[in-house]
């Protein structure tokens, strides 16, 4: 199937560069490569790009989603740290989408680690099928390393999608809801099913779009600590979950009542703003 210019990977597609390659898709680095032209475009879709975007993706694999997002966008910066993969990747946007393969940036690297000075330009979206056991921290560093990203949209695990995208008072909002919530707007926009991938996983996907907010006038590090220490024994009151964090548990109450929040209440009945006040108090 061609888009743009590009003709996208299907199931033959993927299994004979693999074999190519002769990679075997690893449980460790999350490999689950989508074969489904129709998924890869509903993501381009679904991340609204403009076309002077510059694109983060990570763990592009064997481009699947990188031939989608070519001719949708001004330039893909592609981080892979499989080195196998990253040294094929430039190879097949130009065997299949010669005319945009020069839009194609890939950086070896790992995604937990790269620092915007490695980046070839500033990404303006993050769109990516990220490797379910990393997806939380590689989203929360991007967001707190690229100020100039703008939109994330991501595929992860359905699981994880809900707990970035929950909002207060629900049992799956917890750390990784609060701190997505520090640099972004985040909604669940579609379900996808576990058939697009090969190997097919255990569980479904979802796709998150991000959008970017003002970042809190406060100190992260600072309101971050809240929010562990808060999620840390999620079933106990504020007053008894931030008394280590605040040395006793009537100083926590001193603090959370001075910052206007009911000492028995619970961490996950409050929004990002109250942890922010809370944390401005201490």
């Amino acid at each position: 199937m061609t888009v743009g210019g590009s003709a996208l990977l299907g199931p033959v597609d993927v299994r004979r560069l693999a074999a190519e390659l002769d990679v075997r898709p690893t449980k460790k680095l999350g490999q689950n490569f989508v074969h489904d032209p129709n998924t890869v475009r509903r993501i381009v879709a679904a991340a609204g790009l403009d076309p002077a975007d510059v694109v983060l993706e990570v763990g592009p694999g064997l481009g699947s989603l990188t031939l989608a997002l070519l001719p949708a966008c001004a330039r893909v910066l592609a981080v892979e740290i499989d080195p196998v993969l990253a040294a094929r990747l430039p190879a097949t946007a130009r065997e299949r989408a010669p005319d945009l393969a020069d839009r194609l940036t890939v950086l070896p690297a790992d995604a937990l680690r790269v620092r915007a000075d490695q980046l070839d330009g500033e990404p303006t979206a993050l769109v990516a099928n990220l490797p379910y056991n990393i997806a939380v921290p590689v989203v929360l560093h991007l967001l707190a390393e690229l100020p100039s990203l703008r939109t994330v949209l991501v595929m992860v695990q359905a699981e994880v999608a809900d707990r970035m995208a929950a909002g207060p008072g629900g049992k799956v909002y917890g750390v990784p809801s609060v701190k997505v919530a520090w640099y972004a707007q985040a909604r669940r926009v579609a379900t996808v099913p576990r058939s697009v991938f090969w190997p097919v996983p255990n569980v479904d996907s979802a796709l998150v779009l991000m959008t970017r907010r003002p970042t809190p006038d406060a100190d992260r590090a600072a309101v971050f600590a809240v929010v562990d220490a808060a999620f840390a024994q999620r079933r106990k009151t504020l007053r008894a979950a931030l008394a280590g964090w605040a040395g006793s548990a009537a100083r926590a109450e001193e603090v959370l009542t001075a910052a206007g929040v009911d000492p028995k209440r619970r961490g996950e009945q409050l929004t990002v703003d109250d942890f922010v006040r809370i944390a401005s108090r201490a």
